[in-house]
């Protein structure tokens, strides 16, 4: 297993960015113990809905503060008051800001120095987004948002959980720039290929047939930072946007998720156009599922034997590096990449008129 210092993608070991950490419905069902970025945190939603990320343990006696289920302060609903949660061991109330804003057996000033880390967090398409940083600023951008995700003539999407993956992000972050492998891999060769690169965001533009459902596929792939891909594909009359979604759970391991926002024929979707949405659904996860099973059963690439007519893989990485880098070495290497990069061989999206981004807005 290769670790960030392997990439050599700079001083700190997992990237800032927005990244999901659970699905939404997930909370319905009362707080969450999560494991992301090397360490242990506590997820809930307060009685406002607000969604909230902390770091897990009491700095009382370290006790985590989502893990108890015996607990009868858990059992009895009393652990969320508010926005805030009570530890269960000796009901210390912390707020979403992770300071302590009670002690009820203590009538003096809640102590500063018990305050844990909390998280930027945002409930956005179905899931819980968060906003990490290893320098702990705040958030550089905001989170994808699909304005179709509230339109009723789209199905929105349940993900997909696919557990766990024991390889580093960078190994997923490739595929933006492997033009080649889409014939082998996916049957779907390309014959025409671009990146592009807009500080954050890292976009790739294809099209070419698709064997899995004999018709021409057209795409519009983009990264909003580290973790969160979206794809507007177009075939057969249909209109998709898929979600792709890498966590960092320790350095080298990442949990996935995968789902589809699928155009309804109806408006609103009728129940036709759900069962539609289910299929293509399976159908899009099968093709991942491609991807999934060849870094299951490869080993770290750490330098790729580059060929001109191979997309451009340094680049994509420089890219990536940004999110490991110190904050003020962020802007020199986007604009060491910002623009559009050709793939030697192939076409180019302007010469076969692509056209299918329409209003796609890559950021806020």
């Amino acid at each position: 297993m290769a670790l960030a210092a392997d990439y050599n993608l700079g001083p700190n070991t997992f990237p800032r960015g927005w990244f999901i950490v659970a699905e939404s419905k997930e909370l319905d069902d009362g707080p969450l113990a999560v494991r992301f970025f090397g360490e242990d945190l506590a997820l809930y939603r307060g009685e406002s809905g607000k969604p909230v990320l902390l770091d897990a343990y009491c700095a009382h006696m370290g006790t985590h503060l989502t893990a108890s289920e015996s607990a009868m302060i858990v059992k009895n609903g009393e652990q969320i008051e508010g926005d805030s949660i009570r530890c269960p061991y000796h009901g210390w109330r912390y707020g979403p800001d992770g300071q302590v804003n009670d002690i009820p057996y203590f009538d003096g000033p809640c102590p500063k120095s018990a305050a844990i880390r909390s998280y930027p967090v945002v409930d956005n398409m179905g899931c819980i987004m968060a906003w990490y940083d290893p320098d702990g600023r705040e958030p550089d951008y905001q989170p994808p948002m699909l304005s179709q995700w509230d339109d009723p003539q789209w199905v929105q999407w349940e993900l997909d959980h696919l557990g766990e993956l024991a390889i580093h992000p960078q190994e997923i972050l490739d595929n933006m720039a492997d033009a080649r492998h889409l014939g082998p891999t996916h049957g779907a060769p390309c014959e025409y290929f671009a990146n592009e690169f807009k500080d954050h965001v890292y976009i790739q533009r294809q099209g070419g047939p698709m064997q899995l459902y004999q018709t021409y596929l057209q795409t519009t792939t983009w990264y909003t930072g580290p973790g969160l891909l979206l794809s507007k594909q177009v075939f057969a009359g249909n209109e998709i946007y898929e979600l792709i979604a890498n966590t960092p759970i320790e350095d080298g391991l990442v949990k996935a998720w995968h789902a589809i926002l699928y155009k309804g024929q109806s408006n609103p979707a009728s129940a036709e156009d759900k069962a539609a949405a289910r299929e293509a659904q399976a159908g899009a996860l099968e093709a991942f599922g491609a991807d999934f099973n060849v870094w299951q059963n490869k080993r770290p690439a750490l330098r790729i034997m580059q060929l001109k007519t191979d997309g451009p893989f340094r680049l994509g990485r420089k890219w990536y590096s940004q999110f490991y880098a110190k904050p003020e070495d962020m802007s020199d290497i986007q604009a060491e990449v910002n623009g559009e990069h050709l793939t030697q061989g192939l076409k180019t999206p302007e010469e076969v008129n692509h056209n299918i981004d329409g209003d796609l807005r890559f950021t806020a």
